[in-house]
This record gives structure tokens, C-alpha cells and sequence, in this order.
């Protein structure tokens, strides 16, 4: 190879890491800001559930991905509990040597025990509990260690009400970590759900579950295959694929009630795939009913109003919505060979091919912006396996997520646009897993039984 070429190459490589850079930055940011989360402290009772608060509240900032955390480790011995606990420090009583800075005398924690190295903090939250009244109550402030002024400093400072137990000292931190996290402009993951499929009762259901794995519940108990669930944007009403009637059909389900709900399935051997419109008023799913391959179908939520949105000699399955617009659909679809992903109008025109048509991409999925996508795709970058992928649909650059892990599927953002949930099978079965939208903060949230296709919801 001549020099000219290899310059060339490197060229190439050097500008396509850029834009995938630019992708994942225009998504996740930069995420500089440190803040320091000592581990607070209890009064009396409330000591007894400091362990679940501080857990829950370091993790809850930490998963975010807005910052970076200033090692615990790294922390001073003295550690302010209320705003009284600072003490500015004091001039020095005899002047520094020639040529040496002034040494202020401590009196106390300061602004600049944080904000100065090894912890290099920007921003300190703290505060502690106590119990009054029969409820357990969280005094927490959050300070920008950075300024010099006390008073300015104080970024909030709030008080927060639980129950005395595990559940209630949950609940504050959560509260706490979601007013920090509102200040810098990011949405807490606290309250919102996962839903899954799982056959750890020996048949595929519907399960749901806390954004962090906890609280795991099964849903549906119809005693077949049960898969691709969907939620409502209001997050009131569940759609899935179940082959519980026979072939492949659509049922709906209520979230507050978790009852069944009417649906109309068309005649046809097979209707799946469901998915809701921005407006919550429609589903989007892919049915035979017109004979050939699956296509692409819109319909009221009773399953009436039919209206047939895509054309092709091909299966086109997987639709979804644009959130924002309303007015243009992703889905996959094999009309060009391979599987591949697709955008089209909601009429069926001017549909284009968004993966490059190489290997078989499936799974897309729109990001709460309505400008970038996260798919599943081979790209022979690892044969025979899925890797996750996230892309800008006006330019069409893209970023690889995960590396030469197993299978990695079904992808769905999280609310906050800034994490992915996805199915793997990297730890030995398939398992719900999320991450940050750069690859980073891998998490599994799911152990038992094979788990998959899981959908985030608010």
C-alpha cells in the first residue's frame, strides 16, 4: 500500500469515528459535570434505611448519565449534613513565605473542600433524615461548590416526605435525585416501566417491571406465546402478539385495570407486531389479511376503521410512528432481498431504504425526537449475531453500540431519549438489558428464564 493510500484510509476512518461521535453527542452530550453524593445520614429510626436511600439515590444520578461521579474515595472527612455545617475558613494568622500562596485556617467543611482537587467537584448534594411525625423526612440541599458565596451556592434546598420503611426511604431519594437531575434539563428514569416477555413460567407472557429490574410482575396468564408488547403514549392501554387464539393475533389490555380490552382482528393467519400511534388513538400493526406477505395496516383501537398503508410483494412488519410528526413510519421489510429498515409516509409514499442493505437489519426503533433511530443489524461486523445500532435518519449516520456480545435485539428508548433497553444473550440466555445511548452503563436487569422484546414506558 503507498503512503497516499494509507493516508487516505486514515482519512476515511478518522472522518467516519467523527460522525458516529457526532450521533451519540447529539444524544447522550458530553456529561461533564461532577457531583459529589456522600452517603447521608439518618436520626434515630430513619438510620435504618440509609442503606437503601444512599444506594438509591447515588445510582439514580449515576444512571442518568448527565454526570460524572467524584469518587466516594476521595471524599474529606468532614462532611456537611445542613447549611449551618459550613465554616468559611479563616485568613492566616502570619503571611505565606515570598512567593507562596496565603493558607486560609479551616473551621470547618467549605465550599472548596469539594470543589478543589482530588474531588474536583462541581456540584455537592447532601443533607440527612430523620423521623417526625410517623414519617420518614429527607432535609436536602444541592450546592454548586464552585461559587465562592454561600448563599449563592445553594442551588435548592427541599424537604421530602416517606413512609418508615425500605419503600419510603426509596421514594425520597428518587424525589431528591429527580429535582437535581430537573436542574441540569434531564428526565429521572424513577417511574417508569419495562415490558418484557418471559418464559420463566414455562409459557412466553407479558411481564412489567421497574426502569431498575426491580418489582417484576407477570401480566398476562394466557398459557401460550405472547410477545412484542406495546404501551400506549399515555401509558393506560398494553397491545401484543399472542398466539393464544389459534394463529397470530392482537389483543389489548388495560393498564389501570388490567383487564382485556375489545380488538377486532381481521381474517388472516397472521396479525402482530402492534404498535400505538403519538396520538394514542390508533394501532399500527402488520397483517396478511389481503393474502402475500404481512403488511402494513393502520386501525382504530377496537380494531375497526382498517386502512392498508403499505404495498410491497415483500413482509413489511414492525411500523412505527414517528412521535413527533405523526406523519412518516420506520419499519422493516424485506422488498430489496435481506431484511432491512424503511421509512415511508403514512400514505405509503416515498418510502426509502434508511440501513445500508448490507446483512439483515431489523427492530427499529424512533428516538422521543423523532430524528434518530436504534436498530438491530448484522453488518458483518460480527456474523451471525445482532449488534445495536443508533442512527440520524436525515443523514443517515450511524453509530455501532455494542461489540462482539452475543445476539443484541430489539432496542427501545427509554423516555429521558438518552438510554436503550434490548434483549441479549451475552450473559449465557436472553436477558432485558439497558444502557446509555453511547454503549456505556450496562446493566441486566433480568436472570430468570429467557427473557425479550422489551418496550420502555412512562
Amino acid at each position: 500500500m503507498t503512503t497516499r493510500i494509507l493516508l487516505m484510509a486514515i482519512i476515511a476512518v478518522a472522518t467516519l469515528t467523527a460522525q458516529q461521535a457526532d450521533v451519540v453527542i447529539k444524544i447522550v452530550g458530553e456529561g461533564d459535570t461532577v457531583i459529589a453524593v456522600p452517603d447521608l445520614r439518618g436520626a434515630g429510626e430513619a438510620q435504618r434505611h440509609m442503606a437503601v436511600f444512599n444506594r438509591t439515590l447515588f445510582s439514580g444520578l449515576q444512571d442518568s448519565g448527565y454526570f460524572k461521579m467524584a469518587p466516594k474515595s476521595m471524599y474529606p472527612l468532614q462532611v456537611p449534613q445542613q447549611p449551618q455545617d459550613f465554616k468559611p475558613p479563616l485568613a492566616p494568622a502570619t503571611p505565606p513565605r515570598r512567593g507562596e500562596p496565603p493558607k486560609p485556617v479551616s473551621q470547618g467543611p467549605w465550599l472548596t473542600d469539594w470543589s478543589s482537587p482530588p474531588v474536583n467537584a462541581d456540584y455537592l448534594a447532601m443533607g440527612y433524615t430523620a423521623v417526625q411525625n410517623d414519617r420518614i423526612v429527607l432535609f436536602g440541599w444541592l450546592y454548586n461548590v464552585k461559587l465562592a458565596d454561600l448563599a449563592n451556592a445553594q442551588v435548592f434546598g427541599k424537604l421530602y416526605f416517606g413512609t418508615v420503611d425500605e419503600a419510603g426511604a426509596r421514594k425520597i431519594a428518587q424525589e431528591f435525585a429527580a429535582d437535581i437531575l430537573e436542574k441540569f434539563g434531564a428526565k429521572p428514569l424513577s417511574g417508569t416501566k419495562i415490558y418484557f416477555t418471559s418464559e420463566r413460567t414455562g409459557n412466553k407472557e407479558i411481564w412489567v417491571m421497574d426502569h431498575d429490574g426491580s418489582n417484576q410482575k407477570q401480566l398476562t396468564s394466557l398459557r401460550s406465546i405472547s410477545t412484542f408488547p406495546a404501551v400506549s403514549p399515555d401509558g393506560t392501554r398494553l397491545a401484543f402478539s399472542t398466539w393464544a387464539k389459534g394463529n397470530p393475533s392482537i389483543m389489548l389490555m388495560s393498564l389501570e385495570s388490567g383487564r382485556f380490552l375489545s380488538f377486532y382482528n381481521q381474517r388472516a393467519s397472521v396479525n402482530g407486531t402492534p404498535s400505538f400511534t403519538p396520538d394514542g388513538q390508533s394501532v399500527v400493526f402488520s397483517s396478511t389479511a389481503a393474502g402475500g406477505g404481512a403488511q402494513l395496516y393502520l386501525c382504530n383501537l377496537d380494531g375497526s376503521g382498517l386502512r392498508r398503508l403499505s404495498s410491497s410483494s415483500s413482509i413489511d412488519m414492525e411500523g412505527k410512528v414517528n412521535p413527533k410528526t405523526g406523519s412518516e413510519i420506520i419499519f422493516t421489510s424485506g422488498r430489496s432481498g435481506p431484511p432491512q429498515v424503511y421509512k415511508m409516509n403514512m400514505d405509503g409514499a416515498n418510502a426509502v431504504r434508511l440501513s445500508a442493505g448490507e446483512g439483515d437489519a431489523v427492530n427499529p426503533s424512533w428516538h422521543p425526537d423523532g430524528q434518530h433511530i436504534a436498530f438491530s443489524w448484522t453488518k458483518g461486523y460480527d456474523p451471525g449475531n445482532y449488534n445495536i445500532f443508533i442512527m440520524d435518519v436525515a443523514t443517515r449516520k450511524y453509530t455501532q453500540l455494542t461489540h462482539g456480545s452475543g445476539r443484541n435485539e430489539n432496542p427501545t428508548w427509554a423516555p429521558d431519549g438518552r438510554h436503550l433497553v434490548f434483549s441479549s444473550n451475552r450473559s449465557g440466555s436472553n436477558q432485558i438489558w439497558t444502557m446509555l445511548a453511547n454503549g456505556t452503563q450496562l446493566r441486566q436487569l433480568t436472570t430468570q428464564g429467557r427473557n425479550g422484546t422489551p418496550v420502555w414506558s412512562k
